[in-house]
């Protein structure tokens, strides 16, 4: 939001002005500091850059990932995976730029796998998913 504010030549207190929010808070929504915002405030930031389609796609997508305070529900997967997320919560602030993006890398790899998996099924005729295999029959 700061790069796009920026590259437009907006002044922060005129967009919090416009937006019913302290310049304060705005500053801090910009630095990551500050919670996810409202739908009311990603529909407020989409219409005073003039911004739709993908772009607003990506704002929207952007602002769900913003929230500095994550919660992970690890119920229902491997003991390891809460051992993982106990470890990250604890040891996040100790790690490089380049070990962040490591585990970024590794994250996008599973996710894609997950994409294909699930367009593969999504492509899979109805007859053929209906059919038992040895195990269920």
């Amino acid at each position: 939001m700061r790069q796009l504010r920026r590259q437009r030549g907006l002044m922060l207190k005129d967009m919090a002005a416009h937006l019913g929010v302290s310049s304060a808070y705005l500053s801090a929504l910009e630095r990551g500091e500050r919670g996810k915002p409202t739908w009311t405030l990603i529909q407020g930031v989409l219409q005073y850059f003039n911004i739709i389609w993908d772009e607003a796609d990506e704002l929207a997508r952007l602002a769900d990932l913003s929230d500095p305070r994550v919660k992970i529900d690890t119920s229902g997967t491997h003991p390891r995976a809460t051992l993982l997320a106990n470890r990250l919560a604890r040891e996040i602030r100790h790690l490089g730029e380049d070990e962040v993006d490591e585990m970024l890398a590794i994250l996008d790899q599973a996710q894609d796998r997950s994409r294909r998996a699930a367009a593969f099924a999504d492509a899979m005729p109805d007859a053929e998913r209906a059919v038992p295999t040895l195990q269920q029959a």
